[in-house]
């Protein structure tokens, strides 16, 4: 027996397949959105709409924004000369929240893992590469500490030394097999200051 309309069941279906959204909570979402104001809906799907229709990614580095350039590629404070490597925007953020960093990053939007068919040409080495053409002095690898992660920073590594570009790795303090945006602040400040030499 269904105990909801076809608009209120298409509504928690839609949210439910959002990720981290359970059953419950795409319930709970869907009453909350269909009590909202009928103008908070609309400024709610709105947002939505232009978000996926204006944001792009950054032509130098590769994260989300909606401009030609990302607020950290534009600002003419960070230091050009180091570029830290992440797997995508989310990790890129988690940094940012350090407030230590003064580099700039490329966002790879992935990982290398060859059991999921994911391989270098699947994710932005290439255009890593290009960018490392320029004024680089110092490749930080912040991919996480996954299989995934591991195997990518050791295909960068061996892909930038022969450039003679320094390569590190963040160091430990960020757990094996945990992700960039669930780390806190501190962790990561310790992680990127004890960065090693690959």
């Amino acid at each position: 027996m269904d105990y909801y309309s076809v608009q209120i069941r298409e509504l928690i279906e839609q949210l439910n397949s959002l990720p981290g959204i359970g059953t419950k909570s795409a319930q709970r979402l869907a009453f909350h959105i269909l009590n909202l104001p009928e103008e908070n809906v609309k400024k709610l799907s709105d947002t939505i709409v232009n978000a996926r229709t204006k944001v792009r990614y950054c032509r130098e580095c590769f994260t989300l924004t909606d401009n030609e350039l990302c607020p950290i590629c534009s600002n003419p404070a960070r230091d050009k000369k180091t570029i830290m490597v992440v797997e995508d925007t989310k990790d890129l953020a988690a940094y940012e929240k350090t407030q230590k960093y003064q580099g700039v990053y490329h966002v790879l939007h992935g990982a290398i893992s060859p059991m999921l068919g994911i391989g270098p040409e699947d994710i932005r080495l290439k255009e890593l590469m290009t960018r490392l053409a320029g004024d680089v002095e110092e490749v930080i690898i912040a991919t996480n500490s996954s299989l995934e992660g591991e195997t990518t920073a050791m295909y960068l590594s061996k892909l930038i030394k022969p450039t003679g570009i320094r390569v590190t790795r963040i160091a430990s303090g960020v757990p094996v097999g945990g992700d960039l945006e669930y780390i806190d602040e501190v962790t990561l400040l310790r992680a990127l200051e004890g960065r090693t030499e690959l």
